[in-house]
């Protein structure tokens, strides 16, 4: 019998790379980070398109931190703060490391 993986946003699918932009409003956004704050039930696809959004702006802000204002290293602890730790939410393991992986560098 197969069990199903967990869902992981910083693995990347076979296939093209992803584009940095949202698949969500930024109102559907902000009432799935309310629901996730709250532990109220969430369903798997509202889990996995908030996932993919919190990931998506955690690559975006190192991008323009690293690359445009030459911050460097220290772009990583910045954006995981803002991110993931202010709204205390758990990261995903290795999550700076596969950015350039999965997404386009195109902001």
């Amino acid at each position: 019998m197969k069990t199903k993986k967990k869902y992981d946003p910083t693995v990347k699918n076979k296939g093209r790379r992803r584009n940095l932009t949202l698949k969500i409003t930024n109102k559907k956004y902000n009432e799935l980070l309310k629901k996730r704050r709250t532990r109220k039930k969430m369903s798997s696809k509202e889990k996995r398109l908030l996932d993919d959004a919190l990931y998506m702006k955690y690559c975006k802000c190192v991008a323009k931190l690293a690359y445009g204002k030459k911050i460097g290293a220290k772009a990583y602890p910045i954006c995981m703060n803002s991110i993931y730790k202010n709204r205390k939410l758990k990261p995903p393991k290795n999550a700076s490391r596969r950015c350039n992986n999965i997404f386009n560098k195109n902001i």
